[in-house]
């Protein structure tokens, strides 16, 4: 023991030696004995200190004892609540079952009442929700839906009043089905304004604003305008309608609630059909307004040459207006002329007049060949688009593949419709045609043989 006090003593001693040259000035009197004083003096403070941390650790664990203690009890408290709880929710149980099945055996047909009941209030909301007469009579889809909802969850039992109320609604329903009604509601138009409209309601089929149909929203209860319209003569139906004061009116009215409204108007119009044509189509009508322009002069100026024509033949004056006139003026031109040089003077002067008769008909004919094939390489061009189209997306949407077959059979149809026309108009200008040179070619041969027989 002295030993190893006299190496602490020693170390401290070094340490107070190794730092006495920074504490010189300040501790100079130190020896060992102060040393030993003051290492006597810490050994108590830290007994001291040891003893006062002993005394709070008795303390805190008399208090855990105690809350320990507490903790139990309050267990047991909870427990013996629990167990009366679970007693008195299994004696509930006992008693809601026998309530229930003398609640069930007391309705006894009522039960199937309030069953069809709600089946009918379901239902009827759902009518009423795609019905246009919504958009006037609001509320009713609220009412109908809760009393469905509360009856399935809770067996609630329906009052008179609900029951009347429901068959009310019902009956409006029918009643306002047959009924053209105004009145004023907002109208969401196509350019996302809303403005406060008169709105004319026919029946549970239609809603419209002055000359436009509006669609009534059933989920957010808003009536707005059609994007695109119906034709015209819906439109000015939907105008006199709107402004008739009671009087009869014919209207076009959708028996689906605006199902068949809304494919309507998404049917493309004859604008949008031409131009799903694309480049090949536009030719396809250049080509047919040439060929239709040069046809109606061609058929006018025919038309001013046989009337011509057959003035001439009426008249004994030879008009050089005409190209009968004109033949004929070859017989006066060369009165001495014998009979094989006349016909060949006469057959001159026809063919001369023949380009003129026959002018532009082959370009009409060539049209009414070339359409149909223009409009096939564009089903053709068409056609390829589509299957590149399948190539990428595959064919699980159909409307890919009948809307890009349909826009690859416009070319086709344009082709026709140019075709068609143009064929016939051909027809006809070439038979004029023919018969104004068959008339030259009759008088010719009557102006040889007169010739022939003064010879």
């Amino acid at each position: 023991m002295r030993t190893v006090f006299k190496y602490l003593v020693s170390g401290l001693f070094a340490s107070v030696v190794a730092t006495g040259a920074v504490a010189q000035e300040q501790d100079k009197a130190l020896d060992l004995d102060q040393l030993l004083k003051r290492l006597e003096q810490g050994q108590i403070a830290q007994n001291q200190q040891n003893e006062r941390r002993e005394q709070e650790f008795r303390q805190k664990v008399a208090q855990q004892d105690q809350m320990l203690e507490q903790a139990r009890q309050e267990r047991n408290q909870k427990l013996a609540t629990s167990e009366q709880l679970e007693r008195q929710f299994q004696e509930n149980e006992y008693k809601l079952g026998d309530m229930n099945k003398a609640l069930s055996d007391r309705m006894g047909s009522l039960k199937e009442l309030f069953g069809v009941l709600q089946q009918v209030a379901g239902d009827t909301k759902s009518k009423f929700q795609n019905s246009v007469i919504s958009a006037q009579i609001p509320g009713r889809i609220e009412f109908l839906e809760d009393m469905a909802q509360s009856m399935g969850k809770s067996s609630k039992m329906a009052s008179i009043e609900e029951i009347e109320r429901v068959w009310f609604e019902i009956q409006r329903e029918m009643t306002e089905s047959g009924k053209v009604v105004k009145f004023e509601a907002d109208v969401i138009e196509a350019d996302g304004e809303k403005e406060r409209e008169q709105v004319v309601r026919v029946g549970s089929f239609a809603l419209i604003s002055e000359d436009d149909y509006l669609i009534h929203n059933p989920a957010t209860g808003t009536i707005s305008e059609l994007v695109r319209q119906p034709a015209d003569r819906y439109g000015d139906s939907a105008e006199r309608l709107h402004e008739s004061d009671g009087e009869l009116v014919k209207f076009g009215v959708d028996p689906t609630g605006g199902s068949i409204l809304g494919l309507l108007v998404q049917a493309p119009t004859l604008k949008e059909r031409i131009e799903q044509g694309g480049l090949v189509g536009y030719i396809i009508l250049a080509v047919g307004a040439i060929g239709l322009l040069l046809a109606l002069e061609r058929l006018f100026t025919l038309s001013i040459i046989r009337a011509k024509v057959k003035k001439q033949l009426k008249s004994d004056t030879i008009k050089q207006t005409n190209p009968l006139g004109r033949v004929l003026h070859v017989r006066d031109e060369f009165p001495d002329a014998d009979t094989e040089t006349l016909e060949l003077k006469l057959t001159e002067a026809i063919l001369a007049e023949v380009p003129r008769l026959s002018r532009n008909l082959t370009i009409v004919k060539i049209i009414s060949v070339v359409a149909p094939l223009m409009g096939l390489l564009g089903t053709v061009t068409g056609m390829i688009l589509t299957f590149q189209a399948i190539t990428l997306f595959g064919t699980g949407d159909p409307k890919l593949m009948a809307g890009g077959i349909s826009s690859a059979l416009i070319t086709t149809v344009l082709g026709l419709v140019v075709a068609i026309p143009m064929t016939l108009l051909y027809a006809i200008l070439n038979t004029r045609s023919k018969n104004i040179v068959h008339i030259l070619q009759e008088q010719a041969s009557g102006v040889i043989a007169e010739r022939a027989e003064r010879s």
